[in-house]
């Protein structure tokens, strides 16, 4: 197992996740619109019939632009939060592996891994969702409360100080903790799996690390879909509204029953296998260049 360099998993988890955004931003923006819509009243329709009505109303009334809304935000902080998660991977994995540098993990001990990624992208990740979700639904709600990130944030800390900007850290770990187990454990499978016999995993071809990076992204989901509208819901909710995650889910069943809680997997699942592809092709590109420019670095 390879030493984990903190530079070059700083510059290519960077660049991944950079890769990523661009990729899969304007699902993501149609995902927290289906999460976040208002309950319609009884006997009247849902404001979004779907994830593809959702897609051409956004067109319709604020242009391609508006499935871009709130990816300032994301891409300000994905480079060093890609930055620490591969890094918490690659440590989490060295832990384990102990003295044994070339030893192959199991695969539990692979999720443990990636969920300590998990663990250490959540301080990152939490404000930057809080403010992703509150700027991709404002021009929905037909009002512009926030300039954007920058004046969203301060907005926020303004209101209600730090505690307002990271509200829903707690929601934020429980859907990054188990997903980012399965993330990583998911691709490391896979790459074992198509790696071709006689072969090691520098040696695989580009379409094998878009298939495993895509399908990582997809069981990722598979794991985080339902925490990930609790933490929509509860980010995005006025003050007070929610007491906390038990109280967030206790309305949504009340109001809405289970089927709430997958509310915008249609554009996630289309999303996840392209944008994560996109992130581990430009991860293991970018690790590859750097191996050659600095192969002693």
């Amino acid at each position: 197992m390879a030493d984990v360099n903190p530079v070059k998993d700083f510059i290519a988890g960077g660049f991944g996740g950079v890769c990523l955004v661009f990729a899969g931003h304007p699902l993501d923006t149609i995902k927290v619109r289906l999460q976040t819509q208002p309950t319609p009243p009884p006997g009247q329709a849902p404001k979004f019939a779907g994830a593809w009505d959702c897609a051409r109303q956004t067109v319709v009334k604020e242009g391609v632009r508006g499935l871009y809304k709130g990816m300032a935000a994301p891409i300000v902080g994905v480079s060093p939060m890609f930055a620490v998660c591969f890094f918490g991977f690659g440590l989490g994995k060295k832990l384990q592996a102990g003295e044994k540098t070339n030893a192959e993990l199991s695969y539990i001990q692979l999720w443990n891994a990636g969920m300590l990624a998990g663990v250490f992208t959540t301080v990152i990740m939490a404000p930057g969702e809080r403010i992703k979700c509150l700027l991709q639904i404002q021009a929905d709600a037909g009002s512009k409360k926030y300039a954007g990130p920058v004046d969203c944030a301060k907005q926020l800390y303004r209101e209600g100080g730090i505690r307002s900007v990271y509200r829903g850290t707690a929601l934020t770990l429980m859907r990054d903790v188990p997903a980012s187990g399965m993330y990583f454990m998911s691709y490391e499978i896979l790459q074992r799996k198509l790696t071709p016999e006689g072969k090691t995993r520098k040696d695989m071809s580009v379409g094998r690390t878009l298939f495993a990076g895509g399908m990582a992204g997809v069981f990722n989901w598979m794991v985080a879909i339902a925490p990930d509208t609790l933490k929509s819901r509860f980010q995005t909710a006025p003050a007070g509204k929610y007491k906390g995650v038990g109280d967030v889910l206790g309305h949504m069943l009340k109001e809405e029953g289970p089927q709430a809680l997958f509310k915008g997997i249609a554009p996630i699942m289309v999303r996840a296998f392209p944008a994560n592809a996109a992130c581990f092709l430009g991860y293991e590109l970018c690790m590859k260049f750097l191996n050659w420019l600095a192969p002693g670095w």
